[in-house]
């Protein structure tokens, strides 16, 4: 019985040293791998990706945000979304179902602080993708009329709309969904350490690199409407995180003396006036983060706090302004260990 153990333990060795050898060589050619960097315009921002590859994958990264572009760009005259938009009939692909849905739950959860119906709303203060100006009480009142998530469905492969004037914008929540997709092509391809970031929007794998975890940073809340302010109000230490942020600091203008800012509460047609600064959210989809970010500037820090409690897989960085004017910071007590003051 021992000698046939024995013989056993022999037949098993060769494939042990196998394996052993075979892992070792993976892990060098790992660590040997060059990171590659592809960067093109996108969504009306640009696109940054750092990876471990050893070859250059910028086209197909860029054939994947085109699929995401002629689903969701309002600013696509072919798109799908352009489609629904001037009630056509068109066939609902797999991307603008995928964040439709998405967004009809998240509006749900916040209770239509998420709403992708809000367009016509925010290009009349002046923002999204037409330029107005500040419109009058009864103007803002007729426009409620065509605002609300609820006025919208999706049956038997379609949309349909209680009036034909209801406009669909998913920007709020587009760029997270677009990386997302780039990070799903990544890792289909067996790229498994990278850094995706889209206007901002951004999705870490496995190790920078130095081989430790990505460093992202939070911006400070500063009037920029060029965007071109560094300031950097903390830096997170994070991988295998998406991670949005949304704020008032750089969309904006100033009329009679008043700021007016690009988050619109759809509840009442107006720009929200409260202490949030800016809002970042850490989740396991970019595009979940991006949505509740732009939430969270609506609801403001209470509510958004009220929200994440129910949330615990979501974590939130919120920069506010305290009741003496100056800027304050509450985070989620799981970030604690991944912030690097």
């Amino acid at each position: 019985m021992q000698q046939l153990h024995n013989k056993k333990l022999l037949w098993q060795l060769p494939f042990l040293v196998l394996l052993i050898v075979g892992t070792v060589l993976i892990i060098r050619q790992q660590r040997y791998m060059p990171y590659q960097k592809s960067a093109d315009k996108v969504f009306g921002t640009f696109y940054h990706a750092v990876y471990q590859c050893d070859s250059d994958l910028t086209y197909s990264i860029n054939a994947e945000l085109a699929k995401v572009d002629v689903s969701l760009s309002p600013f696509n005259p072919n798109s799908v979304i352009t489609a629904v938009n001037q009630n056509k009939s068109v066939k609902l692909n797999d991307m603008f179902l995928d964040v439709y849905q998405l967004a009809m739950k998240i509006s749900d959860e916040t209770e239509g602080a998420f709403d992708i119906t809000v367009a016509p709303l925010v290009n009349a203060w002046g923002f999204g993708f037409k330029n107005g100006f500040e419109p009058s009480k009864l103007q803002v009142d007729s426009l409620m009329q065509v605002i609300g998530y609820r006025k919208v469905r999706l049956e038997k492969g379609a949309i349909y709309k209680t009036d034909d004037r209801i406009m669909l914008d998913c920007s709020a929540i587009a760029k997270g969904y677009g990386t997302d997709v780039v990070a799903r092509l990544l890792r289909g391809m067996g790229v498994n350490n990278f850094m995706i970031e889209i206007g901002g929007e951004i999705v870490t794998s496995g190790v920078n690199p130095e081989g430790k975890p990505w460093r992202v940073g939070i911006s400070k809340p500063i009037d920029d409407m060029q965007g071109t302010s560094q300031g950097v109000q903390s830096i997170v230490a994070i991988t295998d995180k998406a991670m949005a942020t949304s704020g008032n600091y750089r969309n904006f203008y100033y009329k009679g003396g008043k700021k007016y800012a690009h988050t619109i509460d759809p509840k009442t047609g107006y720009p929200v006036q409260h202490s949030l600064l800016s809002a970042t959210v850490f989740a396991n989809s970019c595009a979940v983060a991006d949505a509740y970010a732009t939430s969270f500037m609506v609801m403001g820090v209470e509510k958004a706090q009220q929200l994440l409690d129910r949330h615990p897989e979501l974590m939130a960085y919120l920069i506010y302004s305290d009741k003496d004017g100056k800027n304050a910071v509450w985070y989620s007590p799981s970030l604690k260990n991944k912030l690097q003051e």
